[in-house]
């Protein structure tokens, strides 16, 4: 049997409440009932899908179990698990109850029946079977009661295989991918993922490191384990190492000879830096504490503010004269190794 999202054949989020599939169901089954649509075979087979999705999800019990199973509920559907349809290995079984931490499923059925299943049981539930039979002769029936187990069990066997030898004791994981930018590394940030079929919001902590694997546990269908692996986008301007962040600030051959307080731009805001007299080009700055939050840690790290002097251009022939005149008064050694 192909595996059906009965949310989304009655057009409802997996948060709705009891009302609103009931609400849903209504609207649906009045549009393409066959009464409606006479001779319409896609009307009756529609109206099939919705009323086989209203049956589990108007259940609470039946549709926590569909909400814990996710993708498994495929493999519990082609068993024929609780559905008791004739020819199926699990025909008279139903009532599945989860509580007390696990699950109990309830045969009614005559021993013949059950002749062949027994073992099947308690292997794949492990807590073994009692049976209590009531009356005589032929027509005698049994009600079964199997022990109860866990969510966990239960999906561990149906998503590895019972009797491979291999047990799965926690729930499955989920990976996502999410992409951030260095403004959002800085102050941490929020995304939205689709996991399983549901929407769920986390927290990328500030100091996120390109590439790094961050672990949400237990925010998965079914109690799973999250990760997401965060790639940080390209910055124009700063370059990063770690905390510690890197770029160029250019400044005028007057700011860089006679000195100034030149602005300049962190990843939180402008900050005054003072250029001495005579600085060189390609001289870098410290700035500390301007750098990006440690991941999960106290402090920050530091910006480093390499100086690029910028020449002026088209120079007009008075200006020209004038820095001729100034360099001839200039002492400069020559700059250049013999």
């Amino acid at each position: 049997m192909e595996y059906r999202d009965y949310y989304a054949t009655l057009g409802v989020p997996r948060t709705a409440s009891q009302a609103d599939i009931k609400k849903a169901f209504r609207k649906l089954a009045r549009q393409h009932h066959p009464d409606v649509n006479k001779g319409n075979s896609a009307a009756e087979k529609r109206f099939k899908e919705i009323s086989e999705a209203n049956e589990v999800l108007a259940d609470p019990e039946k549709r926590k179990l569909y909400d814990q199973l996710g993708s498994n509920w495929q493999a519990y559907q082609q068993a024929g698990a609780g559905t008791g349809r004739p020819g199926s290995p699990f025909a008279g079984f139903e009532g599945f109850r989860p509580g007390g931490g696990g699950v109990r499923f309830e045969y009614h059925g005559t021993p013949e029946d059950l002749a062949g299943f027994s073992d099947f049981f308690r292997t794949f539930f492990g807590g073994g079977v009692d049976d209590a039979f009531a009356g005589g002769g032929g027509g005698t029936r049994t009600q079964t009661r199997f022990r109860t187990a866990s969510i966990d069990d239960l999906l561990s066997e149906m998503g590895t295989g019972a009797g491979n030898g291999r047990r799965q004791s926690a729930p499955g994981t989920y990976e996502a991918e999410a992409e951030v930018t260095l403004e959002e590394v800085a102050s941490g940030t929020k995304r939205l993922l689709e996991i399983g079929g549901r929407r769920i919001e986390v927290d990328i902590p500030a100091g996120v490191a390109d590439r790094q694997r961050i672990r949400f546990s237990g925010v998965g269908p079914g109690g799973a384990d999250v990760y997401l692996r965060v790639r940080v986008k390209p910055h124009p301007v700063f370059t990063r190492e770690g905390a510690n962040l890197r770029r160029e600030l250019p400044v005028s051959l007057h700011e860089a000879l006679l000195g100034a307080e030149v602005p300049v731009q962190t990843l939180r805001g402008r900050v005054l830096l003072r250029i001495p007299p005579a600085t060189q080009n390609g001289r870098t700055f410290r700035l500390a504490g301007k750098g990006l939050p440690r991941f999960r840690a106290e402090g920050n790290g530091d910006l480093y503010v390499k100086v690029r002097v910028v020449l002026p251009t088209e120079l007009s022939d008075k200006a020209r004269e004038a820095a001729k005149r100034f360099l001839d008064l200039v002492d400069q050694p020559n700059p250049r190794p013999r």
